[in-house]
């Protein structure tokens, strides 16, 4: 029998697949590359706040897809390659509000001398919510006051279990103060007042004037928190009977 004629070499690593003839090497599959997730990522952050500074200057209602990505430079229906609806991006606007919130909260709180007063917490508390409503960009809470009754019943609990976590650290601090006979009310009526005080000041505080931040916390803290040693007044021992 004649010798076997050898195989050929195979081409090296760095040769073009398509010149030898040899079929390409099939494509990975799984995630798109780091750089195209954080590129999309950003691509939706961008929407959800566009989103949210049209809710609220607008209404839910009367802002449009198309207003939403002409903002954002994109074509009319670009917005749902990443959100199904309209309302899937009003939701992304108050969960994700809300989530960024909570964290900010807790970062609050972390970064305070421990053991921390309950009066030093409400402080903390009242700064950041100031923080969280009067910041440039920071839209998702006035949009989550005036627009909840457009989200599904189950996008509502969603967000109120958000809520509920962001309010625990403050029924906390409040509760301790009324052990202590230092609320002007019971703990959970000043709760309700406190956020509706704070919440007015969308339409009132001025940037400019020369009340502060921690100066205007203060001011809100004094309102319902009677300072320590001054007594304990009849509505305060009857909150903290009540509680």
């Amino acid at each position: 029998m004649p010798a076997s004629r050898p195989l050929p070499a195979p081409p090296p690593a760095s040769a073009d697949n398509g010149a030898t003839g040899r079929p390409e090497a099939p494509k990975r599959r799984g995630r798109p590359a780091r750089s195209s997730d954080s590129g999309a990522s950003t691509r939706r952050s961008e929407l959800i706040a566009i989103a949210a500074r049209n809710f609220r200057a607008k209404g839910f209602d009367a802002t449009t897809t198309r207003d939403i990505a002409s903002e954002s430079g994109m074509q009319s229906g670009s917005p749902f390659y990443h959100f199904k609806s309209k309302g899937d991006l009003l939701f992304a606007v108050m969960e994700e509000g809300m989530q960024s919130a909570l964290e900010g909260q807790q970062q609050a709180l972390a970064a305070l001398a421990q053991p921390a007063s309950a009066e030093q917490r409400v402080h903390t508390l009242a700064l950041h919510h100031l923080r969280v409503l009067l910041a440039p960009g920071n839209d998702f809470i006035a949009v989550m006051l005036y627009e909840q009754r457009a989200l599904s019943d189950d996008e509502r609990q969603r967000i109120n279990a958000l809520k509920h976590r962001y309010e625990e650290a403050w029924a906390q601090a409040l509760q301790e103060l009324a052990t202590q006979g230092r609320l002007r009310a019971p703990a959970s009526l000043v709760r309700l007042m406190f956020f509706g005080a704070l919440h007015g000041t969308l339409t009132w505080y001025d940037p400019d004037q020369a009340l502060s931040l921690p100066d205007l916390a203060a001011q809100f803290s004094a309102v319902f928190v009677d300072p320590e040693g001054a007594g304990a007044p009849a509505a305060s021992r009857a909150a903290r009977k009540r509680n």
